[in-house]
């Protein structure tokens, strides 16, 4: 997983959304309970029609996102995830092949399509507008609202925001929904929006906080700094009397010119037997150094007093010498979502009213504030944790309502974890962090087996595997040094998404975590590459990128190049990036060569918290597979388990599938 805290689908959605979805919830209620006997019906006699051909009841899929198979086989060997052996013993264990490139977004699209990127149209984290060079969220696009009632200042949103899946063609739960087959999808990244389907759904990865961006914390202290922090922001707190005011951030008021960003204003204190307080929105919390609040609501009002409503866990951090907090992004509230984050619209309410308030944000865990030191690895953990429980009474819930059809749910606590400990695997007090955390999962594997029968047929997987990052390459760095990307005069550098570079004179430039793209004429705005060419530029590229040296280290960095029309077929392959770059293990894309910056540097030392990554050539780190059903396994890719749900419960494979069932006797 990598994160862009400051990319999202767009601001300016959040008032207009909780307008009308409060309206639109209230018609669905009705709607629903005037029609549900005869849902009922209709339901019970296609149900009966449409399971004669399964072989299963039902069908659990249980995704641990990144659970490495060289960890996993070796504590396997020495008896340390006894759930998982006797999965294993009794069904079938292998590594999983993963997707080009090896990124979460794009394995889990690649799950639920059962095809390539160039057929789902998913290939990493970032598209580029051909127009501007400018990056943009590859899984979806929100736009806000179009017609307003304007009077005076303010502006009255008449239509909802427009909210646009980028991620092409069809999951297996919709087509088994045709065949009258239900799922419930929980958290399975790329599903944000929502698409209606014979079932339920909880949007996962891309899920915008309540500003409109990927995650923006915020970290408050009473001592004055000018350092920027990367994906949230630094404010002050005032000191007033014997406690501190502050004020939170929250989205941009779009029923107003001007669009500032609404606040709301709190405050803490410390009482007489030296314990803290939050007061905001005229409620009091208490506050324990290093121990989250609950999930707070807030509202934001605009200034046409229409209300945006979200949920923020503050954490007391320090008291001596300065006073330092922390809050996590505000998140889009389960209860009054500002924008569909679930299907039907109500299955997110109703999650929160059964289950109580919980994470809606794409990357909860927020990677960044350890990253930048507003929080601790403790700090962390509790959060990862707290998220992790949020997401299993979710799951455990659904897994004992569903009888028939589908569950699946994907945990990325395992994920998120590595990413910012595998720094401590060398040694130290959170050496055991990682070992304890698969230690954990193989638990919630065992719980799920004891609500499993014969009837059922169980999948444990993972999307990829993961390895250390230690070096990141700046590849615009090393096209500027050879002289493929030329920057303006009198310009050593280039800033974030490619400021400063001379399009007329570059041939090539990078962005994001796999991608190397030719700037082609007739494709992006300025290309200057003629088609002609293309082919020739590619394979140069590839042949001296291919076995690239660290000039400090003297190792590989770079292991394989792999050209796009070698590894990529459909409709959109052509937005797929000219070259992925397949990186050694211990070596990734630099934080700088992410964002379209070229550096003085080709390679530096990662020196950030967020240290185990899998951008890395994908056959470095294949995922797992774990089923309590004996398949015909040879070399399994994560694009077969498409074609298998719908192969166990006799359904067909479209044409354009191209996993293969895995489940063939099974």
């Amino acid at each position: 997983m990598m994160y862009f805290g400051y990319i999202g689908p767009g601001a300016g959605f959040a008032f207009a959304g909780s307008f009308l979805t409060l309206i639109l919830s209230v018609l669905a209620s009705i709607v629903s309970v005037l029609f549900w006997p005869f849902r009922m019906a209709l339901l019970w006699v296609r149900r009966r029609r449409g399971s004669g051909k399964a072989r299963v009841k039902r069908i659990v899929f249980l995704g641990l996102d990144g659970l490495d198979p060289a960890i996993t086989e070796r504590m396997l060997d020495e008896g340390k995830l006894p759930n998982l052996a006797r999965l294993r013993a009794g069904g079938t264990y292998s590594r999983l092949r993963t997707t080009f490139p090896a990124l979460s977004p794009v394995a889990w699209s690649t799950f639920a399509t059962g095809v390539n990127p160039g057929r789902h149209n998913i290939f990493d984290f970032l598209n580029r507008d051909l127009r501007t060079y400018a990056p943009e969220l590859s899984s979806a696009r929100v736009r806000p609202p179009q017609h307003f009632l304007k009077i005076g200042r303010l502006r009255i949103p008449l239509s909802a925001p427009v909210v646009e899946a980028r991620r092409k063609s069809e999951p297996f739960w919709s087509i088994l929904g045709r065949h009258s087959i239900a799922s419930t999808i929980i958290r399975v990244p790329i599903t944000f929006p929502p698409e209606a389907f014979k079932g339920r759904l909880l949007s996962a990865m891309c899920t915008p906080d309540l500003r409109g961006t990927q995650g923006t914390f915020s970290w408050f202290s009473s001592e004055p700094s000018e350092t920027s922090v990367e994906g949230g922001v630094r404010q002050m707190l005032a000191a007033d009397g014997d406690g501190y005011r502050g004020e939170l951030t929250g989205p941009e008021d779009a029923t107003t010119t001007g669009r500032r960003e609404m606040r709301l204003p709190f405050r803490i204190q410390r009482t007489r037997d030296a314990d803290w307080t939050l007061d905001i929105q005229s409620e009091t919390h208490a506050l324990a150094l290093g121990k989250y609040t609950p999930w707070i609501r807030v509202r934001f009002r605009s200034a046409a007093r229409i209300a945006a409503r979200g949920i923020v866990r503050f954490l007391l951090t320090a008291t001596e010498p300065s006073v330092e907090l922390y809050a996590t992004p505000v998140e889009i509230d389960p209860e009054a979502p500002a924008l569909p984050i679930s299907h039907p619209r109500y299955y997110a309410v109703y999650l929160a009213k059964l289950l109580g308030s919980f994470a809606t944000l794409g990357m909860a865990e927020d990677t960044w504030a350890l990253n930048e030191g507003a929080i601790d690895e403790n700090a962390f953990l509790a959060q990862a944790l707290s998220i992790q429980r949020e997401r299993e009474a979710m799951f455990f819930s659904a897994l004992d309502r569903t009888r028939h059809g589908v569950l699946a749910c994907v945990f990325d606590t395992t994920d998120r974890v590595q990413h910012m400990f595998f720094r401590h695997l060398d040694g130290g007090p959170h050496s055991h962090v990682i070992e304890d955390l698969y230690c954990d999962m193989d638990r919630l594997v065992g719980e799920t087996m004891q609500r499993v029968d014969h009837n059922t047929a169980l999948f444990v997987l993972s999307d990829h595997g993961f390895c250390s990052f230690k070096r990141g390459v700046n590849l615009n760095a090393w096209l500027h040094e050879n002289g493929y990307l030329v920057l303006l005069d009198g310009r050593a550098e280039s800033g974030e998404y490619f400021d400063g570079i001379d399009w007329s004179r570059t041939r090539a430039y990078t962005f994001g975590l796999g991608g190397l793209y030719l700037n082609l004429q007739g494709r992006e705005a300025s290309g200057i590459v003629e088609p002609e060419s293309a082919g020739e530029l590619t394979r140069e590229l590839s042949a001296r990128l291919t076995g690239l040296r660290d000039s400090t280290t003297g190792e590989v960095a770079i292991t394989n190049v792999y050209a796009a029309s070698e590894i990529y077929n459909g409709p959109y392959a052509g937005a797929a990036p000219d070259l992925i770059v397949g990186y050694a293990r211990g070596y990734r894309a630099s934080w700088d060569a992410a964002v379209g910056k070229t550096g003085s540097e080709v390679f530096t030392n990662n020196e950030k918290a967020w240290s185990g990554d899998h951008c890395v050539d994908p056959v470095h780190v294949p995922g797992v597979l774990f089923a309590n059903r004996v398949l015909q396994v040879e070399n399994p890719g994560i694009e077969d388990m498409a074609p298998t749900a719908l192969d166990l419960f006799g359904v067909p494979r479209p044409a354009w599938m191209e996993g293969v069932s895995l489940a063939a006797g099974a």
